[in-house]
């Protein structure tokens, strides 16, 4: 008997159709990939699933039997429990509080605290349940949604991106779970833009197009090339990565120490690192070991830097706040998109406006025609699927909101570019794109700072490396000299004394980053 039916499904949204006659089947024990380009209707199936969204036609089979799922509550009384790609979290909350409140109220806090803990340790997750979430980075926050979806014992678990700010290390440990989970029984659902993973993880996948299913497919008989025809039509771009020729130094950062605001922050100590123009130097660093807080500092949203820690075309911007780094040529793309990359219930138009003040008059006045043909530039140019520049950014799939904020940045030729996971849930034609620009910019004479924690994107436009942890700077490596390995060293902790750049395995020994 099928765990889950899918026959028919079609929903209609004002501006498009996200679903039209979609067939889905998955059995008992069945890792299930869905895989489709940004906006082709994958989350909108989900949500149909779990009862977020009512389809406007066909049906739902649980177990066999019809089901009309009204709501997420039905659904998980059924067994059906999701992860979704934007969190649904309480910044205010702790992450046990925040747990706490999607389970069975029977069970105390206290309880509930100690089965996450004991459930984050067996399946290796590190959420610690007593902190804010507003002090957890994307990764961590993502760590408590999977956690939250364990503790329910679920028969069809729904993973929307989960590896998206994974490590390469914690990914595997999630593929562990998932894998173990399947043999138990449960059934589960894996919308993921990364080909590799799909093809190691998964039994089957669906394919999805314009909201239309072009495929079901054995993955681990098919390669990325012909995954990506099924979803794109297409094979991605290959970049064209040649080597930099990098100039004066743009940015400056030395000395740079910051106490932690609270107990659950990372201590910045002794930060020391530049960026010259047209180079591309890549920050990699299990989430939670100061990327929050370096990011901050250097967009000036924490300006307690000591003088001189920060320095832009050797001027002193450590007390600088965000607008005036602005006007000096220093652009940021936030990790989280909604809440600081774009306002929700904002247009695309009026979101231009957070960081592009060149359609404002010197007295104030918004020239809204400029405002519009802005917005309507960057969804052309970044191939963002929106209903227009008057789209509300939360009406955008989280892939294509992706690509209007860090469109927005980069189409304002900054002196200096950094962005903090620029592809974080984007199909493999969107990120070759986004990585292609900001390629482009740094050929340009750009420099870019890109912190990410997928090391294959690193490794892949990266001209240099280095690796936060604990909230100590490594030195940095030509990317061509390093290796996944080394890094992964690197990013416990563990790199050489002196400052070299040799491999561990050749250097004359190593300090752990709080020696």
């Amino acid at each position: 008997m099928l765990r889950l039916e899918l026959a028919g499904i079609s929903k209609q949204y004002p501006a498009v159709r996200a679903n039209d006659k979609v067939d889905l089947r998955v059995e008992p024990g069945e890792i299930h990939a869905v895989l489709g380009e940004n906006g082709a209707g994958k989350s909108t199936m989900m949500k149909m699933i779990y009862g977020a969204v009512r389809p406007d036609e066909g049906e739902i089979r649980w177990n066999g039997e019809v089901v009309d799922i009204k709501n997420p509550q039905q659904a998980r009384a059924l067994g059906i429990s999701m992860v979704f790609q934007h969190f649904s979290l309480f910044d205010t909350l702790t992450a046990a509080e925040n747990v706490w409140l999607g389970l069975d109220k029977a069970d105390k806090l206290p309880e509930i605290t100690q089965r996450i803990t004991k459930v984050s340790k067996e399946y290796g997750l590190d959420v610690e349940p007593l902190r804010p979430v507003h002090s957890l980075s994307v990764g961590e926050r993502q760590r408590v949604e999977i956690v939250r979806s364990l503790l329910t014992s679920p028969k069809l678990l729904i993973l929307d991106e989960p590896t998206s700010v994974l490590t390469p290390q914690a990914v595997q440990k999630l593929f562990v779970t998932l894998r173990q989970l399947a043999q138990d029984g449960c059934s589960i659902l894996y919308i993921s833009h990364k080909l590799d993973e799909i093809r190691e993880l998964c039994h089957n996948c669906t394919v999805l197009r314009g909201g239309k299913v072009t495929g079901t497919v054995d993955p681990r008989t098919v390669d990325n090339a012909g995954l990506s025809r099924l979803m794109i039509g297409a094979e991605p771009p290959q970049l064209q990565h040649k080597a930099s020729k990098a100039g004066e130094v743009v940015m400056a950062v030395k000395g740079l120490s910051i106490p932690k605001l609270d107990q659950f922050g990372t201590t910045l100590s002794d930060i020391a690192f530049d960026v010259r123009a047209g180079e591309i130097v890549g920050v990699a660093g299990v989430s939670g070991n100061g990327q929050q807080e370096l990011m901050a500092a250097l967009s000036g949203e924490d300006p307690r830097g000591p003088a001189n820690s920060i320095r832009l075309f050797g001027k002193d911007i450590a007390n600088h706040s965000p607008r005036r780094r602005r006007h000096e040529g220093l652009y940021f793309v936030p990790e989280e998109r909604l809440g600081r990359g774009a306002v929700p219930v904002m247009s695309l138009a009026q979101n231009t406006l957070l960081t592009r003040t060149e359609s404002v008059s010197g007295s104030g006045w918004i020239r809204t025609t400029a405002v519009d043909l802005l917005a309507t530039h960057i969804i052309s140019r970044f191939n963002v699927k929106a209903g227009g520049a008057g789209a509300a950014a939360k009406s955008l799939s989280g892939g294509n909101l992706q690509k209007f904020i860090v469109g927005r940045e980069i189409d304002a030729n900054p002196k200096l570019l950094i962005v903090s996971q620029p592809t974080w849930g984007v199909d493999v034609g969107a990120a070759a794109l986004i990585r292609g620009e900001l390629l482009k910019l740094r050929d340009a004479g750009c420099a870019l700072l890109i912190v990410s924690e997928e090391l294959d994107e690193l490794f892949e436009i990266a001209d240099r490396l280095i690796v936060i942890a604990q909230g100590r700077m490594s030195p940095s490596i030509p990317t061509a000299d390093a290796t996944i390995e080394l890094i992964g060293e690197w990013m416990s902790g563990l790199w050489p004394k002196d400052g070299a750049t040799a491999p561990s395995s050749v250097a004359t020994g190593v300090q752990h980053a709080e020696a």
